[in-house]
């Protein structure tokens, strides 16, 4: 980065983006399952990371909640969190996740970016912020919870009202009324900041001695290279599933902001980007990271001009770590507060249940997705896995059903379908036949109608060769007309010159 290339507004903007940086690094830390002061490792190096690389000149890298929850799912089950063992398999996972990302931008396979099904991130997004609110209940209500798993310590923590602790909640809803009622004042207004510097304030003056931040070392971040790569396998498939998944995010903040301004973008260097963040983060001990809605909007407004925006964030964090410990006396419960707010707006059964009027199979996959998330927490990788497998299914099925017309003229029968052509959907070709032969018996010609083929596939063209030869041997002639341009190369390439022996001139 040179100086030159850093605009006036980038540095406004940066500060601006810091801001919030650093509370929301701290509350996500928790939800990975990470002491939250690994958050500010997490937020330090990879921003300035990002920045070299990256498309979008609005795009903010750091810790995020959806990021964060997939960490602990994969972790959770492998580790104590918090312990040290969890901090190091965190610090590989990171570094999974980047190199996945960086091989996939290097490859240039940024199309995968536009693979997600949308009703399996719908699902998706709705469970997880379910239980990520699940997941900060207890912290805001004071309750140490003895049931594991995170729905079911939300709800014992909701049905002891005798546990609840007045002053932790307290703080709770006082920086609740702060963030919210400041979105009222306007978007640049500081909610999350000023309720985090209020309760620092308040918490020191009272003694607060509910749950805190308690402990935050001042300095830069331990910088590594000591991996436990004995772990590598056991965090391939989590690491595989974060680095598409939670790529999800930064892809519709840079496509938003690339059409609001319409100004390019490159999803496969947003891949690099990404992935060089997470490395950042890897060796300076932090955790997977990826792009924010509520940062980048900051920098957007903020009057942030180039991708260096993001650099001046981290920077800014950087300086923050040695007077880091002026946080410890925050309490947690506020920090649990600023989580719940922020991903609120994931939950959006609303969308889910219109997707039921609007096309069955696609609300199949929305649905099936969003129970399997909630029912195999915190293995939401697996919930992934499965709604994918369920949007796979329902294409499949999709194109298996091939509608097919049928019509008579004389000793003619004319079959037209509609649809894709492949291996999987060629068969009602030879059940129209079977069911007009059957009813009309006289027939001597058979006509296939191509011009309503959306595609046909080399195995398609095989199984209309087969049809053909089974007309033939009814005591048809065969002929197909409206071949589609998209198709004659492949008809040729398999059937040669023969091809004229079949093919009717329009």
């Amino acid at each position: 980065m040179t100086a030159s290339g850093v605009k006036r507004g980038d540095l406004i903007a940066g500060i601006s983006v810091a801001i919030l940086l650093i509370p929301q690094a701290l509350a996500y830390a928790e939800i990975a399952g990470v002491p939250p002061f690994y958050g500010l490792y997490a937020a330090a190096l990879p921003p300035i990371a990002a920045a070299l690389f990256a498309s979008s000149r609005h795009l903010q890298t750091g810790p995020v909640a959806m990021t964060a929850l997939l960490t602990f799912g994969a972790l959770s089950i492998l580790a104590e969190p918090g312990s040290d063992e969890y901090v190091e398999l965190a610090v590989l996972l990171a570094l999974i996740v980047g190199l996945i990302r960086l091989g996939l931008g290097l490859l240039r396979a940024g199309v995968v970016a536009y693979l997600m099904s949308q009703p399996v991130l719908v699902g998706f997004t709705s469970a997880a912020g379910i239980l990520i609110t699940a997941s900060q209940l207890p912290t805001v209500l004071g309750v140490d919870p003895e049931a594991t798993g995170l729905l079911r310590a939300a709800g014992e923590a909701l049905v002891s009202p005798d546990e609840w602790d007045p002053a932790t909640i307290a703080f709770a809803v006082a920086a609740a009324v702060v963030i919210v009622g400041g979105r009222r004042l306007g978007p640049r207004f500081p909610g999350v900041v000023a309720a985090v510097a209020g309760a620092v304030v308040v918490s020191s003056l009272l003694d607060f001695d509910g749950a805190t931040v308690a402990f935050v070392p001042e300095g830069l971040p331990p910088f590594t290279l000591s991996f436990p790569w004995s772990r590598l396998p056991s965090l391939l498939v989590p690491g595989a599933v974060i680095a598409l998944l939670g790529f999800a995010e930064p892809v519709a903040i840079a496509r938003t902001f690339a059409a609001q301004e319409r100004t390019p973008w490159n999803p496969s260097r947003e891949f690099v980007s990404q992935g060089m963040a997470n490395i950042a983060s890897a060796i300076s001990s932090g955790f997977p990271v990826g792009g924010s809605f509520s940062r980048s909007g900051i920098a957007r407004l903020a009057g942030g001009e180039t991708r260096w925006t993001g650099a001046v964030a981290g920077l800014a964090v950087f300086a923050f770590l040695p007077v880091a410990g002026v946080l410890e006396p925050l309490p947690r419960s506020v920090l649990g507060t600023t989580v719940i707010v922020a991903v609120i707006r994931l939950v959006r059964i609303p969308a889910m249940v219109r997707l039921i009027k609007i096309t069955w199979g696609q609300s199949l996959v929305a649905w099936t997705t969003f129970i399997a998330t909630l029912a195999l927490a915190p293995r939401i990788d697996i919930a992934v896995i499965i709604g994918v497998a369920a949007a796979t299914a329902v294409h499949l099925r999709r194109e298996a059903l091939i509608r097919v017309e049928t019509s008579v003229d004389g000793s003619t029968l004319t079959i037209k379908p509609y649809g894709v052509l492949y291996f999987g959907s060629a068969p009602r070709l030879s059940e129209a036949l079977i069911e007009q032969l059957a009813s009309v018996g006289d027939l001597t010609d058979v006509v296939v109608d191509m011009g309503a083929l959306g595609r046909v596939d080399y195995t398609g063209v095989i199984a209309l060769k087969r049809f053909i030869d089974e007309s033939e041997a009814a005591g048809l002639t065969a002929e197909l007309t409206n071949v589609p341009p998209h198709a004659t190369g492949t008809l040729s390439r398999f059937w040669g010159d023969s091809l004229s022996r079949w093919v009717h001139p329009d």
